[in-house]
């Protein structure tokens, strides 16, 4: 299924990121200084932690790496969503290498999922409400497509609260990820390392933490629990929809 990306954000992502699908889990690497994989493990646990796991979405699937680990782990059938077509070759040529059937590949939004209410069992995403117009929107999409009782969790970068490693995290961001991106991946990977830092602490201006947890609440999401990663370079967040009334 093919949808076209309809909003500014949308498109700003597709453009930024069409160029990159072969190089994309390296660019995280890069960007969480080797810490990527390692939060990646903690946003599968609490997807893990879900009970009766059948059906699971991970949205802003990218190259596949979420769902793999997720298939891997719990062994459920996964359904991996993405609003770029070239992300979503690539998740299929990683999916082919490991011979594995149990991931179907979608293309859409994140904002408006192709889905009946209360499909999945569990949903996670990474890296998403930077690139969407209205987070909380997007938030309460997320929420319609999962069961009652089910588990959503998410990824994101964070800037690192303690002054010391904030500094850190501004000096490494707007100039050593630019500058690391032009040596190892020639402009496009400039243009993202450009972007990125300046993109992820707007991002907390406009919606911190705890208007993340109010709209993840205001979404049926109950129970919402944050650990900060890695000094607080990453962020993985996690809760249960609440039952039917």
């Amino acid at each position: 299924m093919t949808r076209e990306p309809d909003s500014a954000p949308n498109r700003f992502a597709t453009e930024l990121f069409d160029g990159l699908p072969t190089k994309y889990d390296l660019l995280g690497n890069i960007l969480s200084l080797g810490q990527d994989r390692r939060w990646r493990r903690e946003l599968v646990k609490h997807i893990s932690d879900t009970s009766a796991l059948g059906l699971v979405l991970d949205v802003a699937t990218g190259p596949a790496g979420i769902a793999l680990a997720i298939r891997s782990s719990t062994g459920a059938q996964v359904v991996g969503l993405d609003l770029t077509a070239a992300m979503l070759s690539r998740a299929k040529e990683n999916l082919s290498k490991r011979n594995e059937n149990g991931i179907v590949l979608v293309q859409g939004r994140g904002e408006q999922l192709p889905f009946p209410d209360d499909t999945f069992d569990a949903v996670s995403f990474s890296y998403l409400l930077r690139y969407v117009s209205d987070p909380a929107a997007t938030l309460e999409e997320l929420a319609r497509v999962l069961r009652p009782g089910g588990t959503l969790a998410s990824l994101e970068f964070h800037v690192p609260p303690a002054p010391w490693w904030q500094a850190s995290w501004w000096f490494y961001t707007r100039i050593v990820l630019p500058t690391a991106g032009w040596l190892s991946g020639g402009k496009e990977w400039f243009e993202v390392g450009r972007f990125l830092g300046p993109n992820i602490s707007q991002h907390y201006r406009n919606y911190s933490v705890p208007w993340t947890v109010s709209a993840w609440n205001k979404a049926g999401i109950s129970g919402v629990k944050t650990k900060l990663m890695s000094v607080g370079g990453g962020l993985v967040m996690w809760g249960a929809k609440g039952s039917a009334t």
